[in-house]
């Protein structure tokens, strides 16, 4: 940087009158003589004049130079000129929020990283210093394939013209309210703080081997892109805001201002894209106020809503988010259902906060038609047909896999409207609780364990349960708390307990991803995990059922609960660079690890933990927040 004197020097020659050129004693004299000369208030004056001038040379004389906004460093910086969105448009400087940093702070770059396109760059060591000289440091890349196409890109502004979406996704300031930024002040006892440390740990290294991947495979130091969105960062955000993990998510907020591009040329899951990136995006707005994220939200949305355009209203599954084609999934003509039945906190949330209507009347016309379909007893088969918007015949009736949240957001969408009078939302989950009472709930003969099976071909019992079922016991005392009736509440207590003990039972105090429970006496035990059932992937089912039965109840007794199966994973699924999930929760000796990493550990279960071992029950106010199926938190609507 230039730099400049701050002060005006004036080199004179010295010396006898003999020295000096012939003159310039007569020129100096001349000068002293033509100033004694000049009227009192004349010089006066001109000292005045002077002395004005250096003053104002010493207060504009530049020192430390701020960041301008066109070249702030693009993991680190906060800029103190107005914020721009992508459109180049001026946005109110308090609009948007950095957690806690006063507005003159600097924040130092994180860590230099790996470079990502090519395994064999040399590694930088994490201890060195991050401002070390620029040619050091390899900053993260954006996935090679999270590169828009020119052509692509081109024919993407073509299609958002054409369906009049052209100009966004900025949002005008008067449409949205202005979000306050809600203050977390970080862990208050030792087992937060274990917790933070594992989030670190995780972060530490999917920053060095899989940043701006979707997740990272910890053992074999690498990454894996399911859609390339980085689904580990954007997940993890309000993770990160609500541990008061400054830094991580400063970093994680510029990557996803300067490198998350949806205008991508590949197909994604529209349920696991709105639940994770959309609900992620969406929640860091509310918590931190910063417009940049609900900016994002709606460039994805748009790019969503072609699923919504079918023959029968239900939403195809998959959409290629550059081409904006939407289809069903290629594997099936038909979509899951707990998929098209669980993006609507998040399309609701986005029409509110956004102001587009649109995106909350596609998914409130889906819940109107799956509400109209013949169930049985409330209950949906796992499968629907985006063309003829007909269930399956003969799909399994299940509380697990691609049935579990469709019932979790009957009662959700509810909450999520301030309890919406005469809501046929909650009237189908009333009936549907009656149905999972009378037609899948069952005991063990020999221990009384309560368990939820399923029904095959919608009529024939299994006495089958996913680990992903283990949701429902807070879901289910969230519901009584708001009038539910008490079978909900005894139910609640009575699965909670056999669900704690699908982890006990297991030698390494891990749950398998799939229980068998005896229905007679041909079994030695009441439960039974089958071999290829044996894996655990992180999941935060049921972490999430004891946050709730602590955030409601204040009863420390889950938060022990919750202490014994953290240690689990510290001690069982903890390696070198991050977490794995494993394959063999029956052997303590062969745990089989499966070097992956998924982004719901950060985004989900890690955050569940620290929740449930607050000394603050309601560090997150379910009065006024109700959390996605991702665990990311959405505000309830009060209009």
């Amino acid at each position: 940087m230039e730099t400049r004197s701050d002060h005006v020097a004036l080199t004179l020659q010295l010396g006898s009158s003999d020295s000096l050129q012939p003159g310039l004693s007569t020129t100096r004299k001349s000068c002293r003589r033509y100033w004694n000369q000049l009227p009192r208030c004349l010089r006066n004056l001109i000292i005045i004049g002077l002395l004005t001038a250096c003053v104002a040379l010493l207060l504009f004389l530049p020192g430390e130079q701020l960041v301008p906004d066109d070249s702030a460093n693009s993991l680190g910086h906060i800029n103190i000129a107005p914020f721009k969105d992508e459109h180049n448009n001026i946005l109110r400087n308090e609009n948007v929020h950095h957690p806690k940093r006063n507005s003159e702070e600097v924040i130092p770059p994180p860590t230099p990283l790996r470079k990502l396109e090519d395994n064999n760059q040399p590694q930088i060591d994490p201890a060195q210093n991050p401002n070390d000289s620029a040619q050091n440091q390899i900053e993260p890349q954006i996935p090679l394939d999270n590169k828009p196409d020119p052509e692509i890109e081109k024919g993407s502004r073509e299609i958002l013209a054409n369906n009049g979406l052209e100009g966004e996704p900025n949002v005008l300031e008067e449409n949205i309210d202005n979000n306050a930024p809600k203050d977390f002040s970080g862990p208050s006892n030792d087992r937060q703080r274990a917790v933070v440390d594992a989030f670190r740990h995780s972060w530490r290294g999917y920053k060095e081997f899989a940043w701006g991947h979707d997740n990272l495979k910890p053992i074999s130091m690498g990454s894996h892109d399911w859609f390339g969105l980085g689904l580990t960062i954007v997940d993890a955000l309000d993770t990160m805001y609500i541990m008061d993990l400054q830094d991580e998510f400063e970093e994680s907020r510029n990557w996803v201002d300067q490198h998350l591009s949806f205008n991508i040329n590949k197909d994604v899951n529209l349920f696991e894209v709105t639940i994770r990136v959309l609900g992620g995006l969406l929640s860091a707005y509310h918590l931190s106020g910063d417009k940049m994220f609900l900016n994002k939200a709606i460039d994805l949305g748009n790019r969503l809503m072609p699923c919504f355009d079918t023959p029968s209203g239900i939403p195809y599954s998959d959409v290629n988010l550059a081409t904006m084609k939407a289809h069903s999934p290629k594997w099936s003509p038909d979509s899951s259902t707990s998929e098209v039945t669980t993006i609507q906190l998040e399309f609701r949330d986005l029409a509110r906060s956004s102001g587009d209507k649109a995106f909350e009347e596609v998914v409130q016309s889906v819940n109107e038609k799956v509400h109209a379909l013949p169930k049985t007893n409330g209950l949906v088969p796992i499968f629907i047909n985006a063309n003829s918007g007909a269930f399956r015949n003969f799909a399994t009736i299940s509380l697990g896999a691609r049935g579990d949240s469709y019932y979790e957001y009957l009662l959700k969408q509810w909450l999520q409207t301030n309890k919406k009078p005469n809501d046929f939302l909650i009237e189908d989950y009333k009936t549907a609780m009656d149905g999972v009472l009378t037609q899948l709930v069952r005991k063990t003969p020999a221990e009384k364990h309560t368990y939820i099976g399923e029904l095959i071909n919608g009529k024939d019992f299994k006495p089958k349960m996913d680990h992903l079922t283990c949701y429902l016991p807070g879901t289910l005392l969230l519901g009584h708390r708001h009038g539910m009736p008490l079978s909900h509440l005894t139910l609640a207590n009575e699965l909670l307990e056999t669900c704690y003990q699908t982890y006990m039972k297991q030698p390494t105090g891990l749950a398998p991803e799939i229980t068998y429970f005896k229905l007679n006496d041909d079994s030695e035990t009441d439960i039974i995990v089958k071999p290829n059932d044996a894996h655990n992937l992180l999941r935060p089912e049921f972490v999430e059922s004891l946050y709730y039965f602590y955030a409601l109840t204040g009863n420390k007794t889950y938060q022990d609960m919750g202490w014994n199966i953290f240690q689990s994973f510290e001690k069982y699924t903890k390696v070198k660079h991050g977490y794995t999930s494993i394959g063999n929760v029956k052997n303590v000796l062969n745990t089989r690890p499966r070097d992956m990493m998924e982004s719901f550990w950060l985004g989900e279960t890690l955050k569940y933990f620290y929740l449930l071992f607050s000394d603050d029950r309601n560090e997150i106010d379910l009065d006024k927040y109700v959390l996605n199926t991702e665990a990311h938190p959405l505000p309830i609507l009060h209009n």
